[in-house]
């Protein structure tokens, strides 16, 4: 597997892993009807907006790694007590 698509695949990298092959999964079985996955694009856009201001606070506030590792998101998700996407 080609570098770029591992590190797409790794869950520490990518936050929103599920939320992108629920996509793909959509697409597949409604034979690429975008409007019929509609859903599950919003949910993936909304994922990556989330994790993304996630990711500036924590440039901001100087912790390393800016991407937090899967464990700290599961954390940060069970804090708030609900998927806030």
């Amino acid at each position: 597997m080609p570098m770029v698509a591992r590190r797409l695949r790794d869950p520490d990298i990518n936050p929103c892993l599920l939320e992108s092959d629920a996509s793909t999964r959509c697409m597949d079985e409604n034979n690429y009807d975008r409007e019929r996955c509609s859903t599950y694009f919003l949910k993936y856009k909304n994922c990556r907006k989330f994790w993304n201001s996630i990711v500036v606070q924590r440039r901001q506030n100087g912790v390393k790694p800016s991407m937090p590792t899967a464990a700290e998101r599961d954390e940060i998700l069970g804090a708030m007590g609900k998927m806030p996407y």
